[in-house]
């Protein structure tokens, strides 16, 4: 990061996960005008989720450290993704089920175990890393999982048909 003060950097710490929410929700409030059939909002929802994407970008790369070389980059999304699934999404499922949110239970359960899928992506890129192995990959749309290489019949997490899971360009 720039050399600023420690309050500055949490704030654009805080700027940069607002602006990333923001965007997502601004995303999802587009798919819901365009079921409702209100094509020019959901364009307006696209457009300022795209401009809140723009801010996000420039507080990330604010970030100290936020974007390095790639064997790098894959190390640190490697080690976020075991600490996500092994003790966040760990620690939620069990609250959501001693709290009996069984929906709530099952979503986390199902995130848990699709970020342990995206470490395995993670580390297998690792340790090819020379190769440059071109590869296909395929993302269940309900939850999540991320399929390397060939299109699943149904998504081993969620059970969703194939239809489901969109190949990412």
């Amino acid at each position: 990061m720039f050399n600023v003060r420690d309050r500055t950097a949490g704030n654009v710490h805080l700027a940069y996960v607002a602006e990333s929410k923001a965007a997502e929700r601004l995303e999802l409030f587009a798919e819901k005008a365009e079921e409702e059939e209100l094509p020019q909002i959901a364009h307006l929802f696209r457009a300022v989720a795209a401009a809140e994407k723009v801010h996000a970008r420039r507080h990330f790369k604010q970030l100290e450290g936020s974007i390095k070389d790639s064997q790098s980059n894959l190390e640190l999304t490697f080690q976020r993704e075991l600490s996500v699934a092994g003790v966040e999404y760990d620690r939620m499922l069990k609250e959501a089920e001693e709290d009996e949110e069984e929906e709530a239970a099952l979503v986390f359960s199902q995130a848990r175990d699709v970020e342990e899928g995206h470490a395995r992506l993670y580390k297998k890129a690792l340790d090819h890393l020379i190769a440059l192995r071109k590869t296909e990959y395929y993302v269940c749309t309900i939850c999540g999982y991320v399929s390397d290489g060939k299109l699943p019949e149904n998504c081993p997490i969620c059970g969703a048909p194939k239809r489901k899971l969109r190949k990412v360009d």
